[in-house]
Formats: structure tokens, sequence, C-alpha cells
């Protein structure tokens, strides 16, 4: 069969400003991923406790007799907790794939050999997952926000807690990031999402274990910045402006989170590259 000598011909697609190439993966991987139906389901189901929250405002709003559920800055602090096992799930799925998928097609080669950077890639598919995680996290803890406001029919219950819309989105912000992040250096650990989904529930139920354990022996808490998940949840109390959770120190709980952050990073910048690199 003849083989013909194509040479070298210029790029002929659009290009497109730099910086902006992480907006095509992200809008990609998000209509990817409301394509499916179980995610969609989920998504649905992550909202149940925005509504029991709603009816909750509606009835202190409106019933003398249920004045005792009005909210305070600790109700929104607590639907946000109630919020963390969906926060699960859906990172779980929807980031788990996201690097692994790509490389057990040898897609990497494809996105890094056009003009898209590593940087671009992974900020794109970081982009992914932190729409999901805020869309199930921030959006309705804000919407309940809304929801108060309208049902009272004044701003009383905001010019008194003026720190709500401050530390949801502070809080929120901390936490997607620090969970996608830790899940999608992961992903890039593995061609398998399947493995990435059971090594991301291992790192962080077992975490969370050694640190129970730690708790029976020693008798108190102060080793909880051991678990990256209690140190969130540290830190989550602290802004909120309520007592803490744990005796570990709130120092430690962020040098923990700034750990888990600098070390995703640095996994990327390993795993992300146009070449396997092996060590």
């Amino acid at each position: 069969m003849p083989i013909h000598d194509q040479g070298y011909r210029r790029y002929a697609g659009q290009r497109l400003p730099w910086g902006r190439a992480w907006l095509i993966i992200a809008r990609t991987g998000i209509r990817t991923m409301l394509r499916r139906r179980g995610f969609v389901a989920l998504l649905l189901l992550s909202w149940l406790p925005f509504l029991v929250r709603a009816v909750q405002i509606y009835a202190a709003a409106n019933l003398p007799q249920a004045e005792f559920l009005a909210p305070t800055g600790e109700t929104f602090r607590q639907f946000l907790g109630q919020q963390e096992v969906f926060l699960f799930f859906i990172t779980v799925y929807a980031g788990a794939g996201l690097v692994a998928n790509d490389r057990r097609a040898n897609a990497l080669q494809i996105y890094l050999a056009r003009p898209i950077t590593r940087l671009e890639y992974i900020v794109g598919k970081l982009a992914v997952l932190l729409a999901f995680l805020l869309l199930v996290t921030w959006a309705p803890a804000i919407l309940l926000i809304v929801v108060q406001l309208v049902f009272a029919g004044n701003v009383t219950f905001i010019s008194s807690h003026l720190y709500l819309l401050p530390a949801i989105t502070l809080f929120t912000a901390v936490q997607t990031l620090t969970v996608a992040l830790t899940m999608l250096a992961l992903s890039s650990l593995s061609r398998s999402s399947r493995y990435v989904g059971i090594l991301y529930a291992a790192v962080l139920f077992f975490t969370q274990a050694i640190t129970l354990v730690l708790r029976v022996v020693t008798g108190h808490s102060g080793l909880a910045w051991l678990s990256l998940a209690s140190s969130l949840e540290q830190l989550g109390n602290a802004i909120f402006r309520m007592p803490p959770r744990y005796d570990a120190p709130l120092v430690l709980c962020l040098l923990m989170i700034l750990a888990a952050i600098t070390a995703s990073f640095l996994v990327l910048e390993r795993r992300v590259r146009g070449v396997e690199v092996i060590a």
C-alpha cells in the first residue's frame, strides 16, 4: 500500500485567545454528565433537604405555633453539613473519571497536542466538578436565604446575620475546591474510574476511622486534624461562628487543608502530561 507524505500543514482550526480553551472542556464535561439520567436523579435528590428547610422556614414565618423552627445561623451550617453526603456521591460520580477516562483512552496526548496548555486542561476538568458541587452546596444555601426574605417579608434576619452570605460563600468555596482538587489528583493516578472512586472513599473513611480510634485511645479529639473531612468541619464551624466540634487547633486544620490542596497540585503537575512519564 503506498504511503503518501503529508508533509507539514498549518493548523487550520479556529484559534481562541489564550486562557479560554478550558471553557470548552468544562462545557463539554458538564453536558456529558447531564446526559446521564442517574446523575440527574442524584442532583434532584440532593435538593430534597432544601425543600424540607424551605417548608420549615415557611412554617416558622406563618404559623405562631411553629416559631421554634425559626432559622438561625446554625441552621445554615447544619444544612451544609447535611449536604456532605450528596457532596461525596457527586464527587465520586462526576469526578472519578475526569482524568482517568482520558488516560485510559490515551486522550491526554490528543488534548495537549492541540493549542491547549496543561493548566487549561486541569482548570477545565476542575470546573466540571466544581460546578456540580456548588450546585448542591452554595446554590441551595443562598436560595434558602432568599426564601427566608420572601416568607418573612422583611430584611430583619439578614441585617442581624450579615456574616451569613460571606460565610456560606467562603466555606463552600474552600470545601468544594479542596474536595474537587483531591478527586482530580486521584483520578490522574489511574486509568480506572472505579478504582479512583474506591481509592477516594478509602482515603476519606480511613483517615476518619484513624482519628476516631485516636479519640477513643487518647480521650480527646485533638488529633482530628489528621482527617481532611474533620478539618473541613472544624473550619466550617469557625467560619459560621459556632463552637468548635473538635479539640483540634484550627491552625492545624487549616494546614491540613492547605497540604491537601498543595499535594493535589503537585500530583496533577506530575501526571497530566502529553507523554507518559515512567518513574
